[in-house]
C-alpha cells in the first residue's frame, strides 16, 4: 500500500488524535479550570465570608500575568509528563473532595491544594522550558485561602520563637522573662499576639520570592537553594519589628497606631526587597578574552581593527 493510499484510508481516530494534540493551550486549561469549578467556588466563598484574607488574588494575578507574558511562546504540543500530572491531579482533587466508596472526603483545603497543583502542572505543560516549575507551583499554593489555617497551626509556634528571640535582643537593656508567647519586661506584661506572629509577612515574603524568581528567570535549583535564606530573612524581620515595639512598650512610650503600622510596612518592605535581591541570579563576569579592549573596534563575526597608531 502506498503512502498516499494509507493517508486516505487511515482510521478516523488518528485524525482525532491530531486535533487533540493541536488543541490550543487555552482550550486545555479552560477544560481543566471547569473541571475544578467546585474548588474555585469554595475559594471564593471563603474569601467573601471573611474567613480568610484575599491575598491569594495576588498569586492568581501573578500566574495570569505569566501566562499572558508567555502567550506567544506557548507550546503547540504540550509536554506529556506535565499534562499527565495535570489530568491525574484533577481526578484526584475531585475524588478527595467528594470521596469514593470507603474513601472519605477530605477537608476542602486539602483537596484545594491538589487542585491548584494540578492547574500548575497544566500550565507548565504549555509554558516554555525556560520557566522554572517550582515558583509556578509556589504561586499556585499561595493562591489558596490558607492564611487563617497557617495562623491556627503555625501562629503560636512563630509567636513563641519571636518572643524568645526578642527576649535575647532586649536582655542587655531590660529585665526580660518569657512566659509562653508573652514577655515580662521590667514588670510590664507585653503579649506577642496573633498579628505579631508574622504569618502575613511569611506569605508576602514567599510571594515575592516566587514572583521575582519567575521575572528574573531563575532556575529551579537556584530558587530552591535560595528559598531557606528567604525564610530566615522573614523571621529576622519579624523578630526585629517585634523587639522594637516591645522596647517602646516597656520604656513607657508605646507607639501610636500610625507609627506601629509604619514600622511594620518599613520592615516588610526591607524584607521583601532583600528576598527580591536574593532571587535575582548573579550575572556571570565575562571572560578576559571576551572583555572589550580600549583602542580596538570589535564586532561579533567581524575582524578586530587596531586603531592605535
Amino acid at each position: 500500500m502506498s503512502l498516499a493510499a494509507l493517508a486516505h484510508s487511515h482510521p478516523r481516530i488518528v485524525d482525532w488524535g491530531i486535533r487533540i494534540d493541536r488543541a490550543p493551550a487555552a482550550g486545555w486549561l479552560g477544560l481543566q479550570f471547569a473541571a475544578l469549578a467546585p474548588t474555585w467556588a469554595w475559594m471564593v466563598q471563603r474569601m467573601r465570608d471573611g474567613s480568610d484574607d484575599p491575598l491569594g488574588l495576588l498569586a492568581l494575578a501573578a500566574l495570569a500575568a505569566l501566562a499572558w507574558q508567555c502567550r506567544r511562546e506557548l507550546r503547540a504540543a504540550p509536554r506529556l509528563g506535565w499534562l499527565a500530572l495535570a489530568g491525574a491531579g484533577t481526578v484526584l482533587a475531585t475524588l478527595l473532595r467528594t470521596g469514593l466508596g470507603a474513601l472519605p472526603a477530605l477537608p476542602p483545603l486539602a483537596a484545594g491544594l491538589v487542585a491548584v497543583l494540578a492547574l500548575a502542572c497544566g500550565l507548565l505543560a504549555f509554558l516554555p522550558r525556560r520557566v522554572a516549575a517550582l515558583p509556578v507551583a509556589g504561586l499556585a499554593v499561595l493562591a489558596l485561602p490558607l492564611l487563617s489555617s497557617l495562623q491556627f497551626y503555625a501562629g503560636y509556634p512563630l509567636r513563641v520563637v519571636t518572643a524568645e528571640a526578642s527576649r535575647w535582643l532586649l536582655a542587655p537593656g531590660f529585665s526580660v522573662a518569657r512566659e509562653g508567647s508573652s514577655l515580662l519586661v521590667d514588670g510590664r506584661l507585653v503579649i506577642v499576639d496573633a498579628p505579631c506572629s508574622g504569618v502575613q509577612m511569611v506569605w508576602l515574603g514567599y510571594f515575592t520570592a516566587c514572583a521575582v524568581a519567575l521575572w528574573a528567570r531563575q532556575d529551579d535549583r537556584g530558587f530552591l537553594r535560595r528559598l531557606p535564606m528567604g525564610g530566615l530573612l522573614v523571621l529576622a524581620g519579624n523578630i526585629l519589628r517585634n523587639s522594637v515595639l516591645v522596647a517602646f512598650e516597656a520604656a513607657g512610650h508605646p507607639l501610636a497606631p500610625w507609627a506601629h503600622n509604619l514600622l511594620g510596612l518599613v520592615v516588610l518592605a526591607a524584607v521583601c526587597s532583600g528576598i527580591a535581591r536574593l532571587m535575582v541570579p548573579a550575572r556571570a563576569e565575562p571572560e578576559f578574552a571576551d572583555r572589550p579592549i580600549p583602542g580596538l573596534i570589535t564586532a561579533h563575526g567581524g575582524r578586530h581593527v587596531d586603531t592605535v597608531l
